[in-house]
């Protein structure tokens, strides 16, 4: 995928590679990750979040703190008895009452470990524990200890060991392992580390700890510092194998090292690291958009991997690059990471090779002296707005062709709604092949899916609705809000989007306008297209 190994999965690279370290990818956002404010998740949530985090391919779940709440233990239960493939780990302090809950949390699991975690720094210590270092020592020997009587497999964790004593984490290392834990995690709490520091404290431990040589070290980052991954990253080239991590980098505080950050690092510069991971790559976007859906963490425009402008480009200069290779702007390939890819956004900055190209994906072909009109029309409505959505780039290019592309044009909307009913929404739509009008209707829990349904009534194709994104354009009272709609059609994929005041109104102009674009590519891939007026009475009929 990236520069050494372009078009290679993970894989194919471990195949051909035989000397990259196999990476462990232990996934903590269940449990880690849900004590961000807010992000608290329901059971079916977590229980669903579970199942995708298995299908990526994730090596070890961390699903919740059992002791905490018996929400949180009944998830752990759940999901312990569901994945038999995946190693279920409890987490628990090292107090005995924490043990016995993820003992019994995870007592149905095929694969499982427990998860011992005690502070090791002086600051943890006497403002926190008030403990000396030799109670600390005592007690992480005697709850690893007690721990292995119920678990082969132990983790043990240092916790804020970053900012800690290295002599003293080395004493706390080898009684853990003296007692039993066969897995070392030396987290950045705080994420106060810089990398050759954290790099450094993995060496350290790894030389100094008797018995070091038989365990598996593990990085757990924090981002505070925004270096989560580059720590993670360190902590590799240091000799863990492997690394703690939630998707989208949720947390506490700024979250953890992100999950498909980490993956494609080491997926695009694994020949550099020497080392690799199982995960499919395919499922990264689609686990992306589940976390951020069910945590109500929107993912910020510019996040790396899965963030909205992670493959989009509106310069010019790039987008000419890219139509021509995309080799020449991006080193990693987003249809591969399930991201529907949509890399051209038109705005002030884009060319008319970018034009062309967006005007055929309409099945309209363009001359010189055409594109040169266009492209004349398109710059002075960008000038005036950041981007310039399908709908208004079809009426650049029908005014200067003097004729209607859209398949189907929206005339009106009309929405209803109130505290103790569905709304209602009624939509009028014109055929333009035809020039007929109809009215449909259709309701909802919320006005936009109204629309929606009365609006998929008047389509000749059996289009899937499959994803809506709103955003916020500005602020005020006379804010902008843009919509944009994913829809799919014969297992392609199409996208639309509009901007208005009324976000409802922009919601209907995106769906069409990624309708229209389905129904031209039907048209022009020979597709059978139903009768208008059949399939309208049948979804009718059928609402």
């Amino acid at each position: 995928m990236g520069t050494h190994t372009q078009g290679n999965s993970m894989q194919a690279e471990i195949g051909q590679d035989q000397e990259k370290r196999m990476i462990q990818i232990f996934d903590t956002t269940l449990r880690d990750g849900e004590q961000a404010p807010g992000a608290a998740l329901t059971l079916p949530q977590k229980l669903e979040l579970a199942e995708q985090l298995v299908r990526l391919g994730v090596d070890v779940i961390e699903p919740g703190f059992p002791i905490s709440s018996p929400g949180e233990f009944e998830a752990v239960q759940r999901i312990s008895r569901l994945y038999p493939q995946v190693e279920i780990c409890g987490f628990a302090r090292a107090v005995r009452e924490d043990i016995d809950a993820a003992v019994k949390a995870t007592a149905d699991a095929a694969l499982r470990r427990i998860h011992v975690f005690i502070s090791s720094s002086d600051i943890h210590l006497q403002h926190q524990l008030r403990k000396s270092r030799a109670e600390v020592k005592q007690m992480a020997r005697e709850t690893v200890a007690y721990a292995k009587q119920f678990a082969d497999r132990i983790e043990f964790t240092a916790m804020d060991a970053t900012r800690s004593d290295v002599d003293f984490v080395i004493e706390l290392v080898e009684a853990a392992i003296e007692e039993g834990a066969s897995i070392i995690n030396l987290p950045d709490t705080v994420g106060y580390a810089l990398p050759e520091e954290y790099g450094a404290l993995f060496r350290k431990v790894r030389q100094g700890a008797r018995g070091a040589e038989h365990a598996v070290f593990s990085a757990h980052c924090h981002n505070d510092l925004g270096l989560a991954v580059a720590n993670s990253l360190a902590a590799i080239q240091a000799g863990a194998t492997q690394i703690e991590v939630t998707v989208n980098g949720v947390g506490e505080r700024t979250g953890n090292c992100a999950l498909e950050e980490l993956i494609m690092a080491l997926d695009t510069r694994g020949d550099a690291l020497r080392a690799a991971a199982r995960i499919r790559p395919e499922y990264l976007y689609e686990t992306s958009r589940a976390v951020s859906r069910m945590m109500h963490f929107p993912i910020a425009y510019n996040k790396p991997v899965v963030g909205r402008n992670a493959f989009q480009h509106e310069s010019g200069i790039h987008q000419d690059g890219l139509l021509k290779n995309r080799n020449t702007y991006e080193i990693m390939d987003p249809v591969k990471l399930g991201i529907p890819h949509h890399m051209i956004i038109l705005g002030k900055h884009s060319g008319r090779h970018a034009l062309k190209h967006r005007a055929e994906q309409y099945g309209v072909h363009l001359n010189a002296d055409q594109l040169n009109e266009v492209y004349d029309r398109f710059k002075r409505v960008a000038d005036a707005q950041k981007v310039v959505t399908d709908d208004q780039l079809l009426q650049c290019i029908g005014e200067t062709l003097n004729e209607q592309l859209e398949p189907l044009s929206l005339l009106d909307v009309e929405v209803v709604a109130g505290n103790d009913r569905k709304r209602a929404a009624s939509v009028t739509v014109q055929e333009q092949a035809t020039g007929k009008k109809q009215t449909y209707a259709g309701v909802g829990s919320g006005p936009i899916e109204a629309v929606i349904r009365a609006l998929s009534q008047a389509v000749r194709e059996p289009i899937r609705f499959e994803d809506l994104e709103l955003h916020s354009l500005s602020s005020g009272e006379e804010a902008s809000g843009e919509a944009i709609v994913t829809v799919s059609l014969h297992d392609q994929v199409y996208q639309g989007s509009a901007t208005h005041q009324d976000i409802v109104l922009a919601a209907a102009q995106a769906y069409m306008a990624a309708c229209n674009q389905a129904l031209r590519s039907a048209a022009a891939d020979g597709e059978p297209v139903q009768e208008q007026e059949l399939l309208s009475a049948q979804r009718h009929d059928a609402s």
